[in-house]
């Protein structure tokens, strides 16, 4: 291999094997893995998020994780800065860096550096925030503005449109020694997938989390607005059973997975392999290198 190791970016949708695939190809390369999700940054949310385990986590050094408390703010930037100083650490010790998650946002800002706009005036940021996630949602559909992943993430629809009326975002080409592997999944497959999961999301404690969440952030922390948390709300108050908690979560997390797809799919440097291919694919980019 080059002195300068290649960073190798595994996208995928939520369910399609991004995480088991990366560790494989970790301990196999001598890799840390960076997390690349808008949800797993945040501190005491693991169950709900899908974030990796603590036995993943030994197995494997990952980065991205537990950055910041429930409700504290974190852009896209913040998130460019810290994997950018964490890719060129991890390289510096000679160790192949993993840039793997499902939120195209962070993953392209640092595969293609970025220029963020400047920060949304706090004056123009109340204006918004009096809107509902309706009005800020038609707003973005009227006006051509790209849609966050979660449309439901009223902090989320805000950002896209400050991100729309300041200087925008300037985007250059692909890094140079970087690659991206999309993990190719039927839509039929990952439903079942996604299903399987939601049949197990209970046994895990993930009604402790959530309730553990609520009363130390509260319920209505933009950080508890998205995943299955809202879902966890409504069955712990008696509104839902556990049988509609889990249709409705699948249901979600397959929007969520078709989101995700309609976002990667602009992006002609993804190389799309099949999951039990993906691992060959990346060997062959190491050994080209």
């Amino acid at each position: 291999m080059a002195t300068r190791l290649p960073l190798i970016a595994i996208v995928g949708p939520t369910a399609s094997g991004k995480t088991s695939l990366a560790l494989s190809v970790a301990e196999r390369y001598n890799g840390e893995i960076i997390c690349a999700d808008s949800r797993t940054i945040y501190r005491g949310m693991d169950i709900g998020t899908a974030k990796p385990s603590p036995a993943e986590q030994k197995r494997v050094r990952h980065w991205g994780l537990d950055l910041v408390e429930p409700g504290e703010h974190y852009s896209a930037a913040e998130f460019q800065q810290y994997a950018m100083r964490t890719i060129d650490d991890i390289r510096k010790r000679g160790k192949l860096p993993l840039l793997v998650g499902g939120t195209g946002l962070y993953v392209d800002a640092v595969l293609y550096d970025y220029t963020f706009g400047p920060k949304a005036s706090d004056s123009g940021r109340r204006v918004l925030e009096q809107q509902t996630v309706e009005q800020l949602y038609e707003y973005c559909v009227n006006n051509n503005i790209t849609l966050p992943e979660n449309l439901r993430n009223k902090r989320h629809l805000i950002r896209a449109i400050e991100r729309q009326s300041v200087s925008g975002i300037g985007k250059s080409n692909l890094q140079d020694d970087s690659f991206i592997v999309g993990i190719a999944t039927p839509m039929k497959v990952l439903r079942t997938r996604i299903l399987q999961r939601s049949e197990h999301i209970f046994a895990d404690d993930v009604e402790k989390e959530a309730t553990m969440l609520g009363k130390k952030y509260g319920w209505d922390s933009e950080a508890m607005t998205g995943n299955i948390y809202p879902l966890l709300k409504l069955y712990l108050e008696g509104t839902l059973s556990h049988e509609e908690i889990r249709d409705k979560f699948a249901t979600l997390d397959y929007r969520l997975a078709k989101r995700q797809m309609t976002w990667l799919r602009r992006n002609p440097d993804i190389m799309w392999v099949g999951l039990t291919e993906a691992e060959s694919y990346i060997q062959s980019l190491l050994a080209a290198e």
